[in-house]
């Protein structure tokens, strides 16, 4: 095997491979962070080159070494069931860019395909743009073991969902305008207003900010990624957790759509409307047949419904699950005296 070893480069362009790939080369290695241009891409796939990512100056394994780890890597990256998911994660891809749900090369797809092994999206591209060819794989702690272009900057933040929970095997992260315009304001959607967004979504998790790509970053959906399969993320957009990656990109949609619904029925001038408890009960239930999580089924401090308490607001904001201390008849009398209070200076100030 005839190897070239370019980890020194940050970006691999088509001069780079003409200049020192020979016929017989049949490896090409580069470094973890390494951009391979699309020429440079077609090149390799014309030539049947290889590309192999690791540190830089890395030596190529000896024979025997490290053959059965790498051979296992790749028969896992190169299986019937990668190679699908490869597809399905190109399809997803461009249904967010045709719904207007990534722009530029903005979101990220990544689904589990082992217990240390997660197939990616790359950096720096399109996702209406996406080949299977350009998918890579990356192991638990974000290191890339497997395809030709660098890795998503965000998987961190896949993977900390992967941690908190086991069955979570797809993930979709990106930036659907409605629900996003939550997100940047700080608040949260009511609850108990259309049924499907209760099945499938409900109380929805929002997180505070910190710089995308960051192991801070990553971290902040740690609180809420168990009991929520869809997460607001504050000043940035949403991400969205199921058991296949279409499902994950369906999550996105029901959260972008009630989010859009409710700014459209705040236009007609009118309180919405919302069902009680008691209907909000039923939906939990199917909720929970369906295997899929809600806090109010884990904490019986949650209230059912979350409404605002301006009756024409579509906003409010986030609530926990904590149990609020209860008031004794003492509290809630100097509450009403404070606010009397209050009241009586007003009228007085105004005499």
């Amino acid at each position: 095997m005839k190897s070239i070893d370019l980890t020194r480069e940050q970006v691999i362009t088509l001069a780079d491979l003409t200049a020192a790939a020979q016929e017989d080369t049949t490896e090409l290695r580069v470094s973890p962070t390494a951009v391979v241009t699309p020429s440079a891409l077609e090149f390799t796939d014309q030539r049947r080159i290889s590309i192999r990512r690791g540190a830089e100056g890395t030596a190529a394994p000896a024979a025997g070494q490290t053959r059965a780890t790498t051979g296992a890597t790749h028969d896992l990256f190169t299986s019937p069931e990668a190679e699908a998911v490869k597809e399905e994660i190109c399809a997803v891809g461009r249904k967010l860019w045709q719904r207007q749900y990534v722009d530029g090369n903005g979101g990220n797809i990544s689904y589990r395909i082992g217990p240390n092994a997660f197939l990616c999206t790359p950096t720096l591209m399109s996702k209406y743009d996406l080949r299977p060819q350009d998918i890579g794989m990356v192991d638990i702690e974000g290191k890339q073991i497997a395809g030709a272009r660098a890795r998503t900057s965000e998987i961190l933040m896949h993977l900390e969902i992967y941690k908190e929970v086991p069955e979570a095997k797809g993930i979709v992260h990106c930036h659907p305008a409605h629900a996003t315009a939550y997100a940047i304001t700080g608040r949260v959607p009511p609850t108990c207003v259309i049924p499907e967004y209760e099945v499938f979504i409900g109380k929805v998790g929002l997180t505070s900010y910190e710089t995308p790509g960051t192991p801070e970053f990553a971290r902040t959906v740690i609180p809420f990624a168990k009991n929520h399969n869809a997460i607001l993320l504050g000043n940035h957009g949403i991400v969205c957790w199921a058991d296949t990656v279409t499902h994950a990109e369906w999550y996105a949609e029901v959260l972008d759509t009630y989010c859009w619904t409710l700014m459209l029925a705040a236009q007609l001038g009118t309180p919405v409307s919302h069902f009680g408890s008691d209907k909000a009960a039923d939906l939990l239930a199917i909720k929970k047949r369906l295997g899929l999580p809600d806090p109010r089924n884990e904490f019986k401090e949650c209230e059912l419904c979350d409404l605002p308490e301006i009756p024409t607001s579509i906003a409010m904001q986030p609530r926990s699950c904590e149990t609020a201390p209860a008031l004794d008849s003492a509290g809630i009398e100097a509450i009403v005296q404070a606010v009397t209070d209050r009241v009586v200076a007003a009228l007085n100030a105004r005499k």
